[in-house]
């Protein structure tokens, strides 16, 4: 999710050569990937917790992209390091926050309300009518969404909002990244640094929780599943489609979520929360397309 958004942010065009049908097939298969990878990775929750996963996804995200990116530390400046840090922080913290909002109030609903967050970027300083009405669409579905209930789970629809709310951050840092270090370097960067952080962490939560062969198998996969596979899907998909293109077809994951929450991991919504999480994506969609029309 992290890294197909940063992919997207720092992509202006989309070359004219390749499939189309191809490149919306990519897109498909990374968003699919993403979820399925989140659904297993709650799978090893009850043996390592959402902390000791993330920890493992977290050090398997740094290698694809140190790998990938193959930054030049040493050079960095003190201006470049300062956004690094930063996109490091909320990428530790995001992941932590919606894994954790995952183990408590499901999939679905937790990748919906941290949907919220790049929804309330593109907003940010419209004054179109239309991206008012999506806004107050998404208002009134969050309050669906988040109606009290005997059952309502505060702390994890919190923990969401907050995963929300760093990813909105994510966006923002990685554009200044993005223009203090071409390329795919300061990301991996930001990668690495995360990942050294939940070095002591992860092997303090491991160390207390020793995890099983399936929990372990289960962590790996959901790195790769939700790391790995996105990065490289979007890469070539945006080779093939432009790049506001990828971003629209992004509000699809919270559909994708509550879909694989149901067949992987037997977390069912009802019908009014279905309704809702129909139009946060319309809105995410709407917003993406009115923007790029309108120059923004």
């Amino acid at each position: 999710m992290t890294i197909s958004e940063s992919q997207e942010s720092t992509a202006t065009t989309a070359p004219g050569t390749g499939s189309r049908a191809a490149g919306v097939a990519l897109m498909f298969g990374s968003g699919l990937s993403n979820q399925v990878g989140a659904a297993v990775a709650a799978l090893a929750f009850p043996v390592i917790g959402p902390t000791g996963v993330v920890a493992i996804r977290q050090w398997v995200a740094a290698a694809a992209l140190l790998s990938a990116g193959r930054p030049r530390l040493r050079s960095f400046t003190a201006a470049q390091w300062r956004p690094v840090l930063g996109l490091a922080v909320v990428f530790a913290t995001m992941n932590l926050a919606l894994y954790t909002a995952i183990e408590r109030i499901g999939l679905g609903l937790a990748v919906t309300l941290e949907f919220l967050g790049p929804l309330t970027v593109a907003l940010i300083g419209s004054r179109r009518r239309t991206d008012l009405v999506c806004a107050l669409a998404a208002a009134a579905a969050v309050v669906e969404l988040t109606a009290p209930q005997p059952s309502t789970d505060y702390l994890g629809i919190g923990l969401a909002l907050l995963s929300a709310v760093c990813w909105g951050c994510y966006i923002l840092l990685n554009r200044t990244v993005g223009r203090r270090l071409p390329g795919l370097g300061g990301l991996a960067a930001s990668a690495a640094v995360s990942g050294l952080v939940y070095v002591p962490v992860g092997a303090l939560v491991l160390w207390n929780h020793p995890p099983t062969a399936g929990a372990l198998g289960c962590a790996l996969a959901a790195g790769v599943l939700s790391s790995a596979v996105p990065f490289l899907s979007d890469l070539l998909a945006l080779r093939r489609v432009p790049a506001h293109y990828f971003g629209i077809f992004m509000s699809v994951n919270p559909v994708l979520a509550a879909l694989v929450g149901t067949v992987v991991l037997d977390q069912h919504l009802d019908g009014a929360s279905w309704l809702a999480v129909g139009v946060i994506v319309t809105a995410n969609a709407v917003v993406g397309a009115t923007s790029r029309t309108a120059g923004g």
